[in-house]
């Protein structure tokens, strides 16, 4: 999400307690590939698509099959449990404005 101050664009802070619940390190950095994409790389990917966000916060919640070459999204119970809807929300659209 972006907030605008003083007529700028400034980007969402890391939601750093989620980040750390969901091990989302583990895979992924802000700005080099890893074991999976960086963020800023599924932020240009995803960016300007419709519906990317549903499609992205579904893939938190349940997990999803591999979109970046082989491995797929860990199951919640892998990476840090279950993700309400809000907290995928809050994680996909801080990813999306990298």
């Amino acid at each position: 999400m972006l907030c605008v101050a003083d007529g700028e664009a400034q980007a969402q802070s890391e939601p750093t307690a989620l980040v750390d619940q969901q091990h989302c390190m583990f895979c992924h950095t802000v700005d080099a590939p890893f074991l999976a994409p960086s963020f800023q790389q599924i932020a240009a990917h995803y960016r300007n698509m419709p519906d990317a966000s549903v499609m992205l916060e579904q893939k938190l919640r349940v997990g999803g099959k591999a979109h970046w070459g082989d491995m797929s999204m860990p199951l919640p119970a892998d990476r840090g449990g279950p993700l309400s809807p809000e907290d995928a929300h809050t994680l996909v659209q801080w990813v999306l404005n990298q």
